[in-house]
């Protein structure tokens, strides 16, 4: 395995790490527990911005002008980091919400 198939698996990796979080946050919250929900949003915060340090060595490759040869692995680890920053700003707004409700009834 090359390093960028390597970078491209950590990248599919922490992002899905992050994801699985998220989704437990989403679960917790609507538990009512809003101290694990946001605990585990911290958590998957985290494995977010290892996905993204692990992508932007990619980004630096690049401008130090070695050709960064681009794959369907790639695209696809991207594609998920992309998609878990949806997920989290989607889990992060219904957290609130659930507060929200939780707090008017």
């Amino acid at each position: 395995m090359d390093n960028l198939e390597q970078i491209a698996f950590q990248i599919i990796s922490y992002a899905g790490e992050a994801k699985s979080l998220l989704f437990e946050a989403l679960k917790d919250a609507r538990e009512e527990n809003f101290i694990l929900a946001e605990d585990k949003v911290k958590q998957a915060e985290s494995s977010i911005l290892k996905a993204h340090e692990s992508h932007f060595s990619l980004i630096q490759k690049e401008a130090s002008g070695d050709k960064v040869q681009v794959s369907l692995l790639l695209m696809h680890a991207e594609d998920q980091l992309i998609t878990v920053e949806t997920i989290k700003s989607l889990t992060l707004e219904l957290i609130e919400m659930n507060k929200k409700i939780n707090s008017n009834s």
